[in-house]
């Protein structure tokens, strides 16, 4: 089935100037709609509508496709169905390109993650629905002032306010995905026809950006989830966890004097959180490619293994070493760098790199840290470990 998630990102905004390129939990805002969509499990191509230079070049930096709209579709007065409209038919004009299923996304809603996305298109195949969207619980009392400033109840009656649990179930509208089937979509033009069902998706990640109290407000929510998120990758037993040593405990560069005797720069906080871990009852053990002793002399103050020299046989190493101390592969954390690091993040249950890792690595990561290597990214690892125990 072919399913293409399509989102609308203008250039212009009134409430927030630029708001597409805002920056929330250390990306712009378009990114996180593109960065859901990619990692659906069901959706099989993501393409951005816009107008703006920059959006289209960040968008395509995150993985997406652009299709560029033309003037009269970028006011203020033009509907996100037009953008779709126009992305279908451009597609289908160029690639004789039919998908079978659309997927609207909001960028303003940047919360919303794969789950919800692949929630959605499900409900609507399993209900043999025309339309889709996601919802969540709402339990609100809703009023409209008449013109005469009177109070009116709309959805209750003001004579008889039932407690929470005795109500019927309503639901808000989230704006955050929305699925059409594509045929019934380019005859009726709107994004609601035919059978329409409801997808729920927890109200914690409902949050849509039209203020700037709202971009405030999504950092808090989003910070948390990633926090989250990087707790539920670790695995439940862990036992080990095993380090790289270039690049991870080091900032990756090398220090010569006149004698060509090499020197690295390390982070203290580094070795700090290592001592936690081991006085926790962790093992943990460096797994380097690099003949220089001063790998050795590192892991000897820090009082844990060290296994230099390794060529290709890291993996093999990493492999003999979990049989030898009776742990578990699913049970160890993997921290690499680069591409002699692959091996051993592909057979790891956890896979984890510094920010600023090679970019061929990253997409094996299971968690990608803040913080570069030599520089706190070992003692953020260890952090969010002893947070998790």
């Amino acid at each position: 089935m072919k399913i293409i998630s399509i989102i609308p990102a203008r250039g212009g905004s009134k409430g927030i100037p630029q708001k597409n390129l805002q920056r929330i939990g250390g990306y712009p805002l378009i990114y996180w709609s593109i960065n859901a969509s990619l990692n659906s499990n069901i959706v099989n191509r993501t393409v951005v509508s816009t107008d703006d230079a920059a959006i289209a070049q960040l968008s395509e930096k995150y993985g997406a496709e652009v299709v560029m709209r033309p003037d009269e579709l970028s006011g203020d007065s033009a509907s996100s169905e037009s953008a779709l409209l126009h992305v279908i038919t451009s597609l289908q004009e160029k690639e004789n390109y039919h998908p079978d299923l659309i997927v609207f996304l909001q960028c303003t809603s940047p919360l919303t993650i794969s789950e919800d996305i692949d929630r959605c298109i499900k409900k609507l195949i399993t209900e043999k629905a025309d339309t889709a969207t996601a919802v969540s619980d709402f339990h609100y009392f809703v009023w409209e002032k008449q013109y005469n400033e009177t109070g009116i109840g709309i959805n209750h009656d003001l004579k008889n306010r039932p407690r929470r649990q005795d109500r019927e179930p309503q639901f808000l509208e989230t704006g955050a995905v929305y699925v059409m089937k594509t045929e019934g979509f380019m005859k009726h033009k709107h994004r609601f026809f035919g059978k329409t069902v409801l997808s729920e998706m927890p109200s914690e990640r409902v949050q849509e950006i039209d203020e700037p109290i709202d971009l405030l407000l999504a950092e808090v929510k989003i910070r948390e989830l990633l926090k989250k998120q990087k707790y539920d990758v670790l695995p439940e037993n862990l036992k080990a966890v095993v380090f790289d040593f270039d690049g991870v405990m080091t900032d990756n560069k090398v220090y010569l004097n006149e004698e060509g005797v090499e020197s690295v720069c390390c982070d203290r906080g580094d070795g700090m959180g290592i001592s936690q871990l081991l006085h926790a009852g962790y093992r943990l053990a460096v797994m380097s490619t690099e003949t220089n002793s001063v790998v050795k002399k590192r892991c000897k103050k820090l009082g844990i293994e060290c296994f230099n020299s390794l060529g290709d046989s890291k993996s093999e190493t990493l492999k003999t070493w979990c049989v030898s101390n009776k742990i578990d592969l699913k049970d160890i954390v993997f921290v690499g760098n680069d591409i002699n690091d692959m091996e051993s993040m592909k057979i790891s249950a956890c896979a984890v790199v510094p920010a600023d890792a090679n970019e061929l690595v990253k997409p094996l990561a299971h968690l990608i840290l803040n913080n570069r290597g030599g520089q706190g990214a070992v003692r953020e690892l260890c952090d969010l470990i002893l947070k998790l125990k």
